[in-house]
């Protein structure tokens, strides 16, 4: 029963506060930054401040609140919520744009001289991302699957499968392709003995 009256008292107090300052912090975020992301920051200073009722001075059992009192402090968890949002946006856009720096290149076109791999380009463009890199990484840069897994975060183990794997689906597809055997000649790459 007490618990239940304490929790009744904190809302009381906290919708208190909130007819004092919510059109204020309001108008204060609207100045301050993109009006499409008001309403969130807004939404989490809200929060804050209802976590940490206890800490808003001027704010007391009593229900009539001085908005002198409570806003600065208020003010002060909106532009740190502010700052939140700004430092967030930053990152998405960081991160957004490191994901168009980094995503798969176009296939080069062979010059002149060199030879033709557009069906090995076409059949590397139908694998997942993480089969692909696997399997380049693998091929163009000579790593082993040690080398691969310490790049893509995977273990080791699961870079030798994937590998194998993926070896043998793109054996598999040029092989539907081109109606002949992918890889070595007959007779090529075998010892004599």
């Amino acid at each position: 029963m007490l618990r239940q009256e304490l929790a009744r008292a904190r809302e009381a107090r906290y919708e208190a506060l909130m007819r004092v300052v919510m059109e204020p912090l309001h108008r204060y975020l609207l100045r301050r930054a993109d009006a499409g992301a008001v309403d969130d920051i807004l939404a989490e200073t809200m929060l804050v401040l209802w976590r940490r009722l206890e800490d808003v001075p001027g704010l007391g059992a009593d229900p009539k609140i001085d908005p002198d009192d409570v806003l600065p402090w208020c003010y002060g968890v909106a532009r740190g919520c502010l700052t939140n949002a700004h430092r967030a946006e930053r990152r998405r856009l960081r991160l957004v744009e490191r994901l168009t720096r980094t995503a798969p290149p176009p296939m080069p076109v062979p010059g002149p001289g060199e030879a033709d791999h557009a069906e090995l380009h076409a059949t590397l463009g139908t694998l997942g991302a993480l089969d692909r890199e696997v399997v380049l990484l693998w091929a163009w840069e000579g790593l082993p699957p040690r080398a691969i897994a310490e790049a893509t975060g995977l273990t080791p183990n699961a870079v030798s499968i994937r590998l194998h794997r993926t070896k043998k689906k793109l054996a598999s597809l040029l092989d539907r392709k081109n109606g002949a055997h992918a890889g070595h000649g007959t007779g090529e790459g075998r010892s004599n003995r």
